[in-house]
């Protein structure tokens, strides 16, 4: 499970930075592309921030001492 949680946080976190230049880079004029591409950027932020959150409260993750 832990290796399909990550897999969804690396291409959120992909997705996010892409649509995140995509929304910098766009001109003024094109406010439709600006605003796609910022809401797809948020959504990967959101989805990558949830799946980080995950896995670093797995308990197989942690370190045992």
């Amino acid at each position: 499970m832990n290796k399909i949680v990550a897999l969804i946080c690396v291409v959120s976190w992909s997705g996010f930075w892409a649509f995140g230049y995509l929304a910098l880079s766009a001109g003024v004029a094109e406010t439709g592309q600006m605003v796609t591409a910022a809401l797809l950027a948020a959504v990967g932020f959101f989805t990558g921030m949830v799946a980080w959150l995950k896995l670093a409260r797995s308990p197989s993750l942690m370190l045992k001492a």
